[in-house]
């Protein structure tokens, strides 16, 4: 493959990596609430801090507008939510705990498809 067609195809990825996750980690809580186990989505869609943190260091590097850096940050905070629970428990019921998910994803949603209408150009 020739390097002009690899620069390209690394810049796709790094933009729908992010929204792949995202969608998995939502698809993951939604599932988990009705019983529904998907280790498979644990597989591929699980990502730790660091390759995170270069994912978002590349979106600057490359140049992306804030519209894709906002998957990133939901990503963050749903990453963030998780380990408070896990490690320390919110005391809530699995339907709220749900919720509070579904919210997160609505307040991200939303700014998000702002970003994408009303700021970025392409």
């Amino acid at each position: 493959m020739e390097k002009a067609a690899l620069y390209k195809l690394e810049i796709l990825f790094l933009k729908i990596i992010p929204m792949v996750l995202a969608g998995c980690f939502l698809a993951n809580t939604i599932l988990s609430y009705f019983g529904i186990e998907t280790e498979v989505l644990s597989y591929v869609a699980g990502i730790g801090i660091l390759p995170l943190l270069f994912i978002y260091l590349s979106s600057f590097v490359f140049k992306f507008c804030i519209y894709h850096r906002m998957f990133i940050y939901y990503i963050f905070t749903n990453n963030i939510i998780c380990f408070i629970d896990d490690k320390y428990g919110i005391p809530i019921s699995c339907r709220s705990y749900l919720m509070l998910h579904l919210i997160v994803a609505a307040i991200f949603l939303f700014i998000i498809l702002y970003l994408k209408f009303k700021l970025c150009k392409h």
